[in-house]
């Protein structure tokens, strides 16, 4: 819903981006904007607190579609900068809000015009039109049309609330039941989706503010902090870990354990002359989904044993003799040189 913020707000400018960056880059611009001034990376710094509210507060905005579609048309209209103020002619510092909308609605021109001056309030009846009701009959949100002086504003829809929280590897694939206070002491238990990711805002439908007698509640924007796991990552919907061999198994060839989110160890065949580097999938034991569930990505690491026994070191120097003659650079070398 359109609030007095976004006529004084520039969200553009709190998260460091231009009016025409797309989804992704505002992602990007919030995601290192919240690591940067999170309280846990500031702990008693209530500035970083602060900016860390705005920047949460301009990321619910613009990554939603329809709301930023609202503010845009909202910024437009007073030129990203009009702020509201007192009626009466000759007033400092450019059009009013009452220029704005006194021009729109049939009353005087600019500032210092000598017709008549339409008056405007943000809240309440009486003889004043309500400004949510206005700007919720252009622009879709909030409460009924305006229909004349004293229309009755109608029940309100509750305010959505920002909140935070951080959630383990575990939980953030698995999904989990969280408990959050938002600042008003209030306590909400919520479900948290299987497979949301680090520094992803997710809406909880009617879990904000509630509304007045007859309308629905807002809704909470959550941002989520994923912990790193010390064994997987995360790539997409796929669930990822690096696979130490022996120099013997990637040679020869073998079956081997891997292990899994669940704790339930899966067997891989390891081809004879597997390389490092080389990615074994497991099929769906990655991120669960209702659709579908992700695969394992296991990354093959061969690992060079540090020390060997005068037997081992035998086997070797007689492997080496084998390979004289073949070097595994050459076509390194020969690629390098083309243009």
């Amino acid at each position: 819903m359109a609030s007095q913020d976004w006529f004084e707000k520039d969200f553009y400018a709190i998260l460091g981006v231009p009016q025409d960056a797309d989804a992704t880059a505002i992602k990007k611009a919030y995601r290192k904007l919240a690591r940067k001034e999170h309280p846990d990376q500031n702990p008693g710094d209530a500035n970083a607190e602060k900016r860390f509210k705005e920047i949460g507060e301009a990321y619910a905005v613009l990554s939603d579609p329809e709301e930023r579609q609202q503010y845009d048309a909202i910024r437009s209209m007073t030129h990203g900068g009009a702020r509201f103020r007192a009626g009466g002619p000759g007033g400092a510092g450019g059009a009013g809000f009452e220029d704005v909308f006194s021009s729109m609605f049939g009353g005087g021109g600019g500032a210092g015009g000598a017709g008549p001056r339409v008056r405007f309030s943000t809240g309440g009846g009486g003889a004043q039109p309500n400004l949510e009701d206005i700007l919720g009959g252009m622009f879709g949100g909030g409460g009924p049309a305006y229909g004349g002086y004293g229309a009755p504003a109608g029940p309100r829809r509750g305010a959505n609330v920002t909140a935070r929280t951080t959630l383990s590897f575990r939980d953030a694939v698995e999904g989990a039941t969280v408990t959050l206070s938002t600042g008003n002491g209030r306590r909400i238990t919520t479900r948290i989706p299987a497979g949301v990711r680090d520094g992803q805002t997710i809406r909880l439908a009617g879990k904000g503010e509630p509304g007045d007698q007859g309308a629905p509640s807002g809704d909470l924007m959550l941002q989520v902090e994923v912990q790193k796991h010390p064994v997987f990552g995360r790539d997409g919907d796929n669930l990822t870990v690096d696979l130490p061999v022996t120099f013997a198994e990637a040679a020869l060839g073998a079956t081997v354990s891997v292990p899994t989110l669940s704790g339930e160890p899966v067997k891989v065949r390891i081809a004879p002359g597997t390389p490092s580097g080389r990615v074994l999938r497991v099929k769906g034991r990655g991120v669960p989904r209702k659709d579908h569930q992700g695969d394992l990505l296991a990354k093959v690491s061969v690992v060079v044993p540090q020390r060997l026994t005068d037997e081992a070191r035998q086997a070797v120097e007689a492997l080496q003799a084998q390979e004289e003659g073949v070097d595994p650079r050459a076509d390194l070398f020969a690629r390098a040189r083309q243009e």
